[in-house]
């Protein structure tokens, strides 16, 4: 059995909470799990002392597999990338194989010099193994610079399908901080190709943040015969919360795409005091 922990926009800065992040950490720790999900928004405003915070919290995560993707909040500013490439993670970016056929706005932080440097995507591919079983983890930068909605670059998504079509998985994961199902006032635009790219590909699970909430989805796909699950995760430790969101991170106990279990450990932080509940979706 596999058991995957998520925790999504810990937005360290001006939205982050005022609870005992050690107690947090000392939490997330006691669940031992085998992978760990970080779906984005670590930082409020994409700034160098932000991110330093975020590092720091997750370096006290006691797991050997820990992924973590950018989120809108995260790419704010025009160093933001790099920031996120020298504390949270870097990954080998995958480029499109034809720059003249991008559409995303700043995806080069000059249009005119189409140089890797100026590069503000990162998306990646990421192949683990875990008790025999071989995992592919795809992290998908739905995030524009300057920008909370969202879109997907086309040429970045056929890149990626042209690499695993001669690869076999036991389990398929998609990583990508704004839904590709839920819509809400910042939406990924493009999401419908970013759908038909999950089925095309026989993704298990998907994985997302963004909106603070919590969405379960089960999809099925009658005319690709594929079936796959979307789970959004709330704010594991923000402030910002809005009329239904909640601070709480998930563990996933998964045996196949098929048979898993999911539970929700909700996080509630008053007078001071730190508590945490478990509850089974």
């Amino acid at each position: 059995m596999l058991k995957i922990l998520q925790i999504s926009d810990l937005h360290f800065g001006p939205f982050h909470w005022s609870g005992d992040d050690e107690l947090l950490i000392e939490k997330i720790n006691s669940y031992n799990v085998d992978l760990v999900i970080d779906t984005g928004d670590s930082t409020s405003d994409g700034l160098e002392r932000e991110y330093f915070q975020a590092k720091t919290f997750l370096k006290k995560i006691e797991c050997k597999n820990l992924v973590s993707i950018i989120g809108n909040h995260d790419k704010r500013s025009r160093s933001s990338v790099e920031f996120f490439k020298k504390y949270i993670s870097n990954p080998d970016v995958i480029y499109p194989d034809n720059d003249e056929e991008t559409r995303k706005r700043h995806l080069f932080l000059n249009s005119k010099m189409k140089l890797k440097e100026r590069f503000t995507d990162i998306n990646f591919i990421k192949r683990i193994t875990i008790h025999g079983e071989k995992i592919l983890i795809i992290g998908l930068d739905s995030n524009t610079l300057y920008s909370d909605d969202g879109f997907i670059e086309e040429a970045i998504l056929n890149s990626i399908s042209k690499t695993l079509s001669n690869d076999t998985y036991d389990l398929k994961l998609l990583l990508i901080h704004h839904s590709i199902l839920a819509t809400d006032g910042c939406p990924l635009i493009n999401s419908q190709r970013v759908i038909d790219f999950v089925c095309y590909n026989k993704i298990d699970f998907v994985f997302c943040g963004h909106t603070h909430e919590l969405d379960f989805r089960e999809i099925k796909d009658i005319v690709n015969q594929h079936q796959f699950f979307q789970f959004m995760c709330g704010s594991t430790s923000s402030n910002d919360l809005g009329a239904y969101g909640k601070n709480v991170f998930i563990l996933y106990e998964i045996e196949n795409n098929k048979n898993f279990a999911i539970y929700l450990i909700n996080i509630f932080y008053k007078n001071n005091h730190l508590t945490f509940k478990r509850e089974r979706i």
